[in-house]
């Protein structure tokens, strides 16, 4: 008859008395504990974006902003004593004559740009897409635009629709039509820079577009084609939904470059003729530094109302992604 041996109850570490044990600290995710040297270390890799955000974004807004609140002189603004006015700099640019002329350019050029732009830069992302003999080659020499120095093409395009010399009003006099004062006439001179920005704009929209053209799974368009669907229909049911959110990115982008666009008009048209082109970025590009007595209170407050018109359309785009990242 063989005694079966019973093993003991397992000890628990709790008892009545005693205490609970010490909890371990979290690791990070890289599987050291947080705090101590990987907490200076982690400092010491974000010390130098801190600073380079401080230096030329924070600090320059402030002084922009400080600029707007006060009346600066070319004395005060070496010495810096300039008295404090407040929200009179403000003021003065919204009763000045040019402040409706300027926001319905700045409107009417950004929109124009914006929407022409990302067309012309979907279809040809489009087109490229479909990977033809010479694509990659053709779609390098459209990104020239894009690539050359912005005092390059406003001078090239200055030249081309120069009216009398120009190569455009040279093709038009073959065709029969009489010469257009683009750059000379307030008719035309805003809609000669629309033109020279949206064929520097086009490439960035065809590149970022194509990239997100990439993406989008090809069995889809495969079973779409099985199921009859046309190439319209394929575009618009596949391809502008799943490309919304890279739409949405570089219409933003687009958006806040055309706001501030400057150097395109200034070497064009500076602005005139009588202000037919003069948007905020020139006016107050012109208001701080295009007189022999610069105004830099109304011209930093100008500046500051495209600052807020960005940060505007900025907010809303954040909102509208988290929103779709909720739903």
């Amino acid at each position: 008859m063989s005694r079966t041996t019973q093993a003991p109850p397992p000890r628990t570490t709790e008892s009545r008395g005693a205490a609970p044990a010490p909890r371990r600290r979290p690791a990070s995710p890289l599987g050291v504990p947080p705090g101590g040297a990987w907490g200076r270390a982690a400092w010491a890799f974000l010390a130098p974006v801190t600073l380079y955000l401080g230096l030329f974004y924070a600090y320059p807004l402030y002084r922009n902003l400080d600029l707007s609140l006060r009346d600066y002189t070319v004395r005060s603004f070496v010495q810096g004593d300039a008295p404090f006015t407040g929200l009179a700099n403000y003021r003065k640019i919204l009763d000045d004559p040019t402040f409706a002329p300027a926001l319905l350019h700045t409107v009417v050029f950004t929109a124009v740009c914006l929407v022409f732009q990302y067309a012309l830069g979907l279809a040809l992302a489009v087109f490229f897409n479909q990977n033809f003999r010479l694509s990659a080659t053709l779609r390098a020499l459209f990104l020239v635009p894009w690539l050359l120095p912005l005092i390059v093409s406003a001078s090239t395009w200055s030249w081309m629709l120069n009216s009398d010399s120009g190569i455009v009003n040279a093709l038009l006099s073959a065709l029969g039509i009489g010469p257009v004062n683009w750059l000379t006439s307030p008719s035309w001179s805003l809609a000669s820079v629309i033109i020279a920005n949206i064929w520097i704009g086009v490439p960035f929209n065809l590149v970022v577009l194509h990239s997100g053209l990439q993406s989008i799974p090809s069995n889809l368009y495969e079973a779409a084609a099985l199921d009859g669907a046309n190439a319209w229909q394929r575009f618009w049911r596949i391809t502008f939904p799943l490309l919304r959110p890279v739409s949405a990115i570089t219409l933003l982008l687009g958006l806040v470059y055309t706001l501030k666009v400057f150097d395109i008009i200034w070497i064009m048209t500076k602005g005139g003729p009588a202000d037919s082109s003069t948007t905020f970025a020139t006016w107050s590009y012109r208001l701080g530094f295009g007189n022999l007595l610069p105004a830099f209170g109304p011209g930093a407050a100008v500046g500051n109302l495209l600052v807020v018109a960005a940060l505007v359309f900025g907010l809303v785009y954040v909102r509208v992604q988290r929103k779709q990242a909720l739903s």
